[in-house]
């Protein structure tokens, strides 16, 4: 047993190594700033479009040879999606020519291309392990605890006889019956429950949620996503006319409803990100401007001219990262009710809260903000100076997770020792026991 609380590497496992959404951002972050400490860090990653800043700042990288659930056909995707052998081989390999005593592991996403097949491997260190919740993957088989055909909040135990029963897939039935097979498949690799991993809750409002599903309050923590303000002075969004979404375009992320509710309105809309809907958004909002991916450096000039961010999500948001960030910079948002940070945002006043499907309710909400220039002002102020408090600086984040690996690292040392006072008691009692004076003898 190394020294206790050393760590001696952390190793970062994602689905992909490149920022295509909140997920990858949160582990390519985690990355660099341990690595920026000194702590030796791998990123291994399902595919091979790495950051290039990984590279540039020698941390080590390997690819575990995984596919996006939605290449190939229809049913190599579901197979591989249930159980990929590749990616289970490559990490075993890796746990086996690596692992020390002091190695830690951080699982984020796993489900769009390294599958379930990775908690196979993961059962051998699975005291040094720590799973980000960023959706509800790990306890839910849609993953977002939401029925998408009824837009309803899910309130059933996840994988019990009635969630089985019911369909809340965004696409069909069958789809339902192939993710809860994927859900129990995962559950068959590895119970969380006595494993003496950790499941890292990124907000308050997710705690209930994973403990519905049977995970115990001693495994779970909570540590909110770190936010750098995409400015570092505060947009004067009073003085601008832009409504912007930053995402992925997907149908859960409501883009397409923005887009529908920005023409209604008149408003012009910049949108950053791509994903499936880009084309029906294009010929639903002609005037939008869809920009794609950008660089954060491309984003915060971007920025400069935003009125609102908008974030119309369809389904339950763990965190609300785009949120914050556009908060902190001093740009009021208009959110989905269904964020799991926008009470706190209506409460202080630094955006508004909507109910995503009316695309009407939407347009007046962005109609009303665009004719309001003191509110806006006043939203933009109370952003750029109260909005830290909502979440952690990177630096911050850091240190409460370097804490969080050490106190698993002393968890498991302190276990170490308690066995071994155990052990020593009963080997004592035996001795004492052996070299004890036989009795009479009659």
């Amino acid at each position: 047993m190394g020294e206790a609380g050393k760590i001696d590497r952390v190793v970062v496992i994602n689905d992909d190594a490149a920022e295509r959404g909140g997920a990858a951002t949160i582990a390519l972050m985690s990355a660099k700033l341990l690595n920026g400490r000194s702590i030796p860090v791998s990123y291994l990653a399902g595919t091979g479009d790495f950051d290039p800043e990984l590279k540039a700042a020698g941390i080590d990288t390997g690819v575990l040879g995984g596919r996006h659930i939605l290449d190939g056909s229809r049913g190599s995707a579901a197979v591989r999606g249930l159980f990929d052998p590749a990616t289970e081989t490559r990490l075993a390999r890796w746990i086996s020519d690596h692992d020390t005593p002091g190695t830690l592991y951080h699982l984020h996403n796993w489900h769009k291309v390294l599958s379930p097949s990775i908690f196979r491997p993961l059962r051998r260190v699975a005291r040094r392990l720590v799973m980000s919740a960023h959706d509800y993957f790990l306890v839910c088989p849609n993953g977002g605890y939401f029925i998408y055909p009824q837009h309803a909040a899910c309130e059933l135990v996840p994988a019990g006889w009635r969630c089985i029963g019911t369909n809340c897939d965004r696409r069909h039935y069958g789809h339902k019956l192939w993710r809860v097979a994927r859900h129990l498949t995962r559950r068959h690799l590895f119970e969380l429950n006595g494993s003496g991993a950790v499941v890292l809750a990124v907000h308050e409002k997710m705690v209930p949620l994973l403990a519905r599903a049977g995970i115990v309050a001693d495994s779970i923590r909570v540590l909110r996503n770190p936010v750098m303000p995409w400015s570092g002075h505060r947009v004067t969004a009073e003085h601008n006319r832009e409504v912007f979404f930053v995402g992925r375009l997907d149908g859960d992320k409501g883009a397409d409803i923005l887009a529908r509710a920005a023409r209604l309105c008149g408003a012009p809309l910049r949108i950053v990100g791509d994903g499936p809907l880009s084309r029906s958004i294009a010929r639903d909002n002609p005037e939008a401007q869809l920009l794609g991916w950008r660089t954060r450096e491309e984003i915060t000039t971007l920025m400069q001219t935003a009125r609102i961010v908008a974030s119309p999500t369809r389904s339950r948001e763990t965190f609300g990262l785009v949120a914050l960030e556009a908060v902190m910079s001093g740009i009021p948002v208009i959110l989905s009710h269904l964020f799991a940070i926008g009470d706190e945002l209506a409460q202080r006043e630094l955006g508004v809260v909507c109910h995503p499907l009316d695309e009407r309710t939407l347009a007046a909400c962005i109609r009303e903000l665009m004719h309001d220039d003191d509110a806006v002002h006043q939203m933009s102020c109370r952003g750029f100076s109260e909005g830290r408090s909502l979440a952690p600086t990177a630096e911050q984040w850091c240190d409460q997770l370097v804490s969080l690996y050490r106190q698993q690292l002393d968890h498991i040392a302190a276990r170490h020792v308690h066995a071994a006072r155990r052990l020593s008691a009963r080997d004592a009692a035996a001795s004492a026991t052996a070299s004890r004076p036989a009795g009479p003898q009659w």
